[in-house]
């Protein structure tokens, strides 16, 4: 631009910011405070693909980032699983059946399927973060002859702070698959495993140099893990996971999820690990 000239206004495209209606199909208790919404997919709406995101609208309260955490290849409906912790999510999640909610997207990168496609698969979740990972799950499960060894490895801060516990019983018991959980604090009737997610890795077996990994979960986890991961021998450039910052426009145009020269909103939020590497260790970016 020279001197004089006038700056050149960036536009969203048409309708982007525009939520669509769609009605809630039905509202499911996960744990204490996490449930899982069904929404009807607005007509017009394109089809997800997995670690993607909605943009999702209380009108009259205000919108808030959710990862989609259903299954992909199951059409005209979407799902997520929602943390109530504030007003948006209370409204989101105390929604009755045939309410509605507003809706943008999908948004965002996706998961690496195709890259995956010939390997071992690794996926590591902290909390929350399974349900980004779930619609993985449900692609490999659906196309289970595309990829080779499944194992699942999943933290949470207690027993009643678990995730799909029927889910992860029943892939457990899945050919080639293996899903270990572990709490942080256990409690007198927990038998399962205790501590953070990356004292399950002297569990598995997995051949590094044939292995893909995906993470999603707090990022200090996501930090400690890929630390265990890359001393073990996993390369760094199979390493996938999610950056899931403070989105508010979804596009690019706001700079609130901004990590280094990185928008979470689109140039994420699944991003290879080579990417955001320089950025990992500096807290508060």
């Amino acid at each position: 631009m020279t001197a004089g000239e006038p700056a050149t206004l960036i536009a969203a495209p048409p309708g982007i910011m525009e939520p669509l209606p769609a009605q809630v199909l039905s509202v499911d208790k996960e744990t204490h405070d996490t449930f899982t919404l069904r929404m009807e997919q607005p007509p017009g709406m394109a089809g997800f693909r997995p670690g993607q995101f909605s943009m999702l609208y209380v009108f009259g309260v205000g919108e808030l980032p959710i990862s989609i955490s259903g299954d992909p290849e199951h059409p005209g409906e979407l799902t997520y699983t929602v943390r109530s912790v504030g007003p948006v999510t209370y409204q989101l999640v105390t929604r009755q059946q045939g309410e509605s909610a507003g809706i943008r997207g999908p948004f965002g990168t996706s998961w690496p399927m195709a890259e995956c496609r010939g390997k071992n698969v690794l996926l590591i979740a902290g909390g929350i973060g399974l349900a980004p990972l779930r619609p993985a799950i449900y692609h490999i499960l659906r196309h289970r002859g595309d990829f080779n060894r499944l194992v699942i490895l999943y933290g949470a801060r207690s027993p009643k702070d678990v995730l799909y516990k029927k889910e992860l019983a029943a892939w457990n018991l899945l050919p080639d698959t293996q899903v270990l959980t572990t709490v942080d604090y256990g409690g007198v009737s927990w038998r399962g495993y205790v501590g953070v997610v990356t004292t399950l890795f002297k569990f598995i077996r997995l051949l590094p140099s044939e292995t893909a990994t995906i993470l999603c979960g707090p990022e200090i986890m996501m930090r400690y893990a890929i630390r265990d991961l890359t001393a073990r021998g996993f390369d760094e450039r199979q390493i996938w996971l999610s950056m899931e910052r403070n989105m508010r426009c979804a596009v690019g145009f706001c700079g609130h999820c901004q990590l280094g020269p990185y928008f979470a909103c689109k140039d994420g939020p699944v991003f290879n690990f080579p990417q955001v590497k320089p950025y990992m260790d500096l807290y508060e970016l």
